[in-house]
């Protein structure tokens, strides 16, 4: 069942989500060589639960992290690990789902440890653009596909990167988890139709090789990419209104001011 929100609902969103964009800020401090992403863990738990807010992947279908931390080829849900020591050049992937008063938010980013190559850099570029270009096409009257077709013409048509399919966006309130799936490839004009009060997450993952991936035996968890190419992804929660997508994970007032 999908639910319309209303700006009350939306506004305790915006205010969950306010929470992640703070954490991740606070990562660019302390994302660097020498740090094991034990720490990023650390950091992000406590920012959380320091804003009076839960950490909710904790305790999700077993998950015991706030934060999943995928570094270089693991392209999402990587495990931290306090023997797991970043060097420069490394590409890091946080994401966590944020509990604020019964409102969420889930966001994703990518991170650069020192300087990486200018390979690594184009796919962090391409990807966080493909995450704009798909919450451009998040309007009322648009339909799911025309978002995950937008961000595929510009990852693989364009710039010939792997574009993941298996792990996808989705709904999000009153769970972290709600219907629709919104995929990061699609055909345009089809699929559900976009209503005002929808909330939803859009979150390209891109890989420098091919788009298939392996889920750990080991673990169950961690998602690497099938070719071991490297991989990044972006992802906010959106609002869609009659005045356009609205960010609710935004960073960057600046920068996001048209999603606002």
């Amino acid at each position: 069942m999908i639910t319309i929100k209303s700006d009350r609902e939306i506004e305790g969103m915006k205010a969950s989500g306010a929470i992640i964009a703070g954490m991740h800020k606070g990562l660019r401090d302390i994302i660097k060589p020498g740090i094991s992403t034990w720490e990023i863990e650390e950091f992000g738990r406590k920012y959380i639960e320091d804003h009076g807010a839960r950490a909710a992947q904790i305790g999700f279908e077993g998950f015991e992290f706030a934060t999943t931390v995928s570094v270089n080829n693991e392209v999402a849900h990587g495990f931290p690990r306090k023997g797991l020591i970043l060097k420069d050049g490394d590409l890091v992937k946080v994401d966590t789902v944020v509990d604020l008063d019964g409102y969420y938010s889930d966001s994703a980013w990518t991170y650069a440890v020192g300087e990486v190559s200018p390979e690594i850099k184009r796919l962090m570029d391409v990807t966080l653009k493909a995450l704009y270009l798909g919450i451009d096409q998040a309007v009322v009257g648009n339909r799911i596909g025309d978002i995950g077709a937008a961000i595929d013409a510009y990852v693989t048509d364009e710039n010939g990167f792997g574009n993941v399919r298996e792990y996808i966006g989705h709904g999000i309130q009153p769970t972290m988890h709600e219907e629709p799936a919104v995929p990061a490839y699609g055909v345009a004009g089809h699929g559900l139709r976009l209503k005002p009060g929808m909330t939803i997450t859009i979150e390209p993952m891109v890989n420098v090789g091919g788009w298939k991936v392996d889920t750990s035996e080991e673990d169950g968890w961690t998602v690497t990419t099938e070719d071991g190419s490297w991989s990044a992804q972006y992802e906010h929660t959106i609002a869609i209104t009659n005045d356009g997508p609205k960010i609710l994970t935004s960073q960057d007032p600046e920068f996001d001011a048209k999603y606002l």
